[in-house]
């Protein structure tokens, strides 16, 4: 019997990363099925003039380069926050077999809110989803980050 094992401590330092560099705090892990981690990111969309250079692409782009493959079939996802829906359709695009994420985003959340990307029938690959995991600590950081900049 295998072992749980989380990756949301070190989405949550990838987020705080990223809120230091002046991005909106949100960090994403990638691990294999076996719980290696592949690749890990923080926001990046500032830096790289590149508004799709959210925490999920960027860590969905390097396990890719990293096994030499366009499809992450087995893998994990953890965010700190409930992917946009351009995420989503990465995600599905990469196979990831399970996403795990913190905080929701009624705003602009692409899986339980607003688009539902996987919910719809043009979806041809949905991951089992996992809502809530440090949720109080990823919604801190937003929070704090949103904060200071008002």
């Amino acid at each position: 019997m295998s072992r749980f094992l989380s990756h949301m401590d070190q989405a949550l330092a990838e987020a705080r990363a990223a809120a230091l560099r002046g991005e909106v705090p949100v960090g994403a892990v990638i691990a294999s099925p076996d719980g290696r981690v592949v690749a890990a990111a923080g926001n990046r969309t500032r830096e790289f003039s590149d508004p799709t250079a959210h925490a999920e692409i960027l860590a969905i782009r390097a396990a890719c380069a990293a096994l030499g493959s366009e499809r992450l079939p087995g893998h994990d996802l953890w965010v700190t926050l409930e992917p946009c829906p351009m995420c989503a359709a990465a995600i599905s695009a990469a196979r990831i077999a399970r996403l795990y994420f913190g905080a929701e985003d009624q705003r602009m959340g692409g899986v339980l809110h607003g688009a539902r990307v996987f919910d719809h029938a043009q979806c041809h690959h949905r991951p089992q989803v996992y809502p809530g995991l440090a949720a109080p600590e990823a919604r801190a950081l937003l929070r704090d980050f949103f904060a200071a900049r008002r």
